[in-house]
């Protein structure tokens, strides 16, 4: 006997059976949770069968690539649209300095902390320096060439910049394009509606790239236990626990002295960011979370326009936990290769990488760019610092983590800022409404009379 069901091609067919109770389950548990599962899994994965997990980094680069994809549309429009929709371009330089500054006096604090904190500890006296192997570093520039930078950060071909995944360079083009747009006024709303529009599908696009997250990071850690291994842990597990250590004063004292100095909620903050610093831990990229961390600031109460500008803007110039691991690394070599560590040297150090850290690109591993680009103006060979890099995927993913923190605190201060700025320039606007407003007077009888 035939089933009524399928005479009828627009019926529904019940008897297919619904997906397995357990895949549902799966992608019902909270995305830090997958993740976390992933990295248990992917560490087993690279400790037992090496080779297999070094074919899962596959895994981990397309993650990295749909990110990638998603980064410039989304951030692109995010950034015009905040900036066209500030009352002035006045307001748009005043939030950009205001960001620049805080980078500025936050990266200095976080480095006169790392120094000394090196210092104290004493890490890298007597530590095998002479065994670094620099074929490593073949590949990776060793000077930073300003010049370059500030042609790559404006550019001659707008088209070109997006298809290189020009970040910086997109940011100024979105800058001057806002500008321009709120220069224009009413006429530019066709473009702003279509640009929304954009940023919503992104965003959406952006909400699917996350799911797959969990592979991502199962890829990564498989391949990093694989590849790298454990073995040179023990020659430089001090620098690696006075990496965290400083990282852990930066997370739990320094950036809490500045929540509470400007009024913002710290741990909530965390609350409302924790998957995406998870993420961004495990891939060692902040470009892996730099489209939904705007999202989520914006669900904590910042305003779009002043998360879409800093947030990209502070991908570039506020990394706090990079900047203190480089920092940690020169006292370390210096202290190996026997080098002066007194107050201006240490000083000097602090300047290096104050110029030096700013324009880094938030990509895997562009800490030991600098890093390399600081030695050299120093005077520490290329061959010790090569030795960090065995570790590097290490302390790589808690100062990445640091990263993501750092940049959506400086967002709650900017946007905290300009808050009690606006509502100070209220109340001055109703005073002056209350003065210019003629006191009452009342009316004399014999006026009063008259005038009935």
């Amino acid at each position: 006997m035939k089933n009524p069901a399928h005479d009828n091609p627009l019926e529904v067919d019940h008897s297919v059976k619904a997906p397995p109770a357990r895949a549902k389950r799966w992608w019902r548990l909270p995305l830090g949770l997958q993740s976390a599962l992933a990295v248990g899994l992917g560490a087993l994965i690279g400790a037992l069968a090496p080779s297999v997990g070094e074919q899962l980094k596959l895994l981990g680069d397309v993650f990295l690539n749909l990110v990638q994809m998603v980064v410039l549309p989304l951030v692109f429009p995010l950034i015009v649209l905040g900036i066209a929709r500030m009352e002035s371009v006045k307001k748009v330089g005043r939030i950009a300095g205001k960001a620049i500054l805080y980078f500025e006096v936050v990266t200095t604090v976080v480095l006169l902390v790392a120094v000394t904190l090196a210092e104290i500890t004493g890490i890298g006296r007597g530590a095998p320096v002479a065994d670094g192997d620099t074929k490593s570093l073949e590949t990776l520039d060793k000077g930073i060439d300003f010049h370059e930078l500030i042609l790559h950060a404006v550019p001659k071909n707008v088209f070109a910049a997006f298809t290189e995944g020009n970040l910086l360079a997109a940011i100024v083009f979105a800058l001057f394009l806002g500008v321009g747009m709120a220069a224009i006024g009413g006429k530019s709303a066709p473009f702003a509606s279509v640009l929304e529009s954009v940023s919503a599908a992104m965003f959406k696009v952006v909400g699917y790239v996350l799911r797959v997250a969990p592979l991502g990071v199962l890829g990564f850690i498989s391949y990093d236990v694989a590849h790298y291994g454990f073995g040179n842990l023990k020659s430089l597990v001090g620098f690696i626990a006075v990496v965290y250590a400083g990282l852990a004063v930066v997370l739990g004292v320094i950036f809490p002295v500045i929540a509470l100095i400007y009024h913002i909620r710290y741990v909530d903050l965390l609350k409302a960011i924790g998957g995406l610093v998870g993420i961004a831990f495990v891939t060692r990229s902040s470009e892996a979370v730099l489209a939904p961390l705007m999202g989520k600031l914006e669900a904590f109460g910042i305003s779009r326009s002043t998360a879409s500008f800093v947030v990209p803007l502070g991908y570039s110039f506020n990394t706090d936990g990079s900047v203190l691991y480089q920092a940690t690394a020169l006292v370390y070599l210096a202290h190996a290769y026997g080098m002066d560590t007194s107050i201006p040297s240490l000083l000097l150090m602090v300047g290096v990488l104050v110029v030096l850290s700013k324009g880094m690109a938030g990509v895997t591993s562009a800490s030991i760019v600098v890093l390399l680009a600081a030695g050299k103006t120093i005077g520490i060979p290329a061959e010790g610092i090569a030795l960090l890099v065995g570790v590097d995927f290490i302390v790589d993913m808690a100062r990445t983590a640091v990263n993501v923190v750092g940049n959506a605190l400086a967002s709650a201060v900017v946007d905290r800022s300009e808050a009690k700025r606006d509502a100070g320039k209220d109340a001055e606007q109703n005073t002056q409404r209350e003065d210019a407003v003629p006191d009452y007077e009342p009316v004399a009888p014999a006026a009063q009379e008259q005038t009935v």
